[in-house]
């Protein structure tokens, strides 16, 4: 069993910066693949990016793109999401995934355990 447990959400104002950290236990946790999904009320969770086992590759939705970060250090099993010039449309739920696979994905169905989620708002 895997345990993820987010931290770092908060309230922000347009165009700032918050970064979110996910520590992982109980698994190797360098043998995984690990991403970034958000949930806002009334939608479906949505991918926001992924990293590899290794952190040799990231994926990113178009709409993070060039302002969201993905990173993970292997030594102290944690992934963290830097996010940049925040929009209100960021405002969610962000959920930390862990996939069974050394490879990103970027469908909640490709990820097999999931943290409590922590809440990040944009005010205007």
């Amino acid at each position: 069993q895997v345990q993820l447990v987010e931290s770092g959400g908060g309230l922000v104002q347009v165009g700032g910066s918050l970064r979110l950290s996910c520590a992982a236990s109980g698994r190797t946790f360098s043998n995984y693949a690990m991403g970034w999904f958000r949930q806002a009320p009334g939608k479906e969770r949505d991918f926001v990016a992924a990293i590899s086992s290794s952190g040799g590759t990231t994926y990113y939705a178009d709409s993070v793109k060039g302002r969201f970060t993905i990173s993970r250090d292997n030594a102290k099993n944690t992934v963290d999401l830097q996010m940049n010039s925040l929009k209100p449309e960021d405002t969610a739920v962000y959920y930390c995934g862990l996939r069974f696979s050394t490879t990103p994905g970027t469908t909640p169905a490709q990820f097999g355990s999931w943290g409590q989620g922590t809440q990040v708002t944009v005010s205007s």
